[in-house]
């Protein structure tokens, strides 16, 4: 849960100057090993699916919990966040928009404002987004109070690394209710380790504070779109029913960067906006009455009154080798 962040800040100070095509071919050839290696607990994760120690239940007997993010990841995505907020609300749905304070763009005022004001939630997302948050603790202290002051100015109680890289202890030094940096089971992140468990749960700090995760459970919509090129929501739907038959939390994040909402050819890091639609419609259908559509926020002010304990799955050593044999034949 705390394994150190990838020694890989090499990689995205050069990062801006590979072209997009060799980074996609070179993400694509490991994901296609990671895929065959990890099939046995990718999307699933058997073991994840207990609940975690003292967990209170969903409010009012619903079976399970259904929870949209979305990262903002450049201007692109800044232009489409109004396009993706109409959409959730069409189908009744609030999510969470997570801005990157010093990244590509300027977040205006005003769309955070109408974005609360309609009732959707705004959280911050890195600080530049550029891979380096974590390359000292010294420097992440010193990040942390940039961070710290965002969160004061956006009234935001959640935070995500960019490229969700974590650090569960360093996290202590956030002033969030939550954070949502962390996956169950994603062998595809550049930090492969996941938390393990499709619950949120209470991290506790030395102090007697602390804060509550908030692991995503579906796969993120750039690896299953583009990096996998999967061309239907199958792998989503799999995973959600599974997640209601454990009662657990079903966290999706979709980016609006990447996301078309025009009848022209996607892009080449693009998916339709149809397949996104098609996801929220199968719960609204599927499972009218059962799921709390519940804002990060909301989950973590629940989460929070009984501060439920993570149980860790047991990982097995046949899965650790193979953890560290692809990582070594990968560097």
């Amino acid at each position: 849960m705390n394994a150190s962040i990838p020694n890989n800040h090499l990689y995205y100070r050069l990062k801006p100057y590979i072209p997009w095509r060799v980074r996609i071919a070179l993400r694509r050839w490991r994901a296609k090993r990671r895929r065959a290696v990890f099939g046995d607990c990718w999307p699933i994760l058997e073991a994840a699916g207990k609940p975690p120690e003292g967990w209170p239940g969903w409010p009012e007997g619903k079976r399970f919990a259904f929870v949209l993010t979305h990262d903002v990841e450049g201007r692109k995505g800044l232009d489409r966040c109004r396009q993706l907020g109409e959409l959730d609300a069409r189908l009744g749905f609030r999510s969470a928009f997570n801005f990157v304070p010093e990244g590509n763009y300027s977040v205006p005022a005003g769309l955070r404002e109408q974005l609360t004001a309609d009732g959707f939630e705004v959280g911050v997302h890195d600080l530049k987004h550029d891979g380096l948050l974590y390359r000292s603790l010294t420097a992440f202290r010193d990040n942390a109070r940039r961070i710290n002051g965002y969160l004061k100015k956006w009234n935001a109680k959640g935070f995500r690394s960019g490229f969700m890289h974590h650090n569960l202890e360093w996290f202590h030094q956030l002033d969030i209710l939550y954070d949502a940096s962390t996956f169950d089971t994603d062998p595809f992140e550049p930090q492969p380790d996941g938390v393990e468990t499709i619950f949120p749960f209470w991290v506790p700090g030395t102090d007697g504070r602390g804060f509550v995760e908030l692991p995503y459970t579906l796969i993120q919509d750039f690896n299953l779109f583009v990096v996998l090129q999967e061309r239907t929501i199958d792998i989503w739907k799999k995973k959600l029913d599974w997640i209601v038959s454990r009662g657990g939390m079903v966290l999706l994040i979709v980016h609006p960067d990447y996301i078309n909402f025009s009848n022209s050819q996607t892009g080449k890091d693009e998916f339709p906006a149809s397949r996104y639609e098609e996801l929220l419609n199968y719960v609204k259908t599927e499972y009218a009455g059962l799921y709390w559509p519940a804002l990060p926020r909301e989950v973590a002010a629940y989460i929070a009154q009984t501060k439920p304990a993570i149980i860790r799955a047991t990982k097995s050593a046949g899965r650790e080798n193979r953890m560290d044999l692809l990582e070594q034949g990968s560097q």
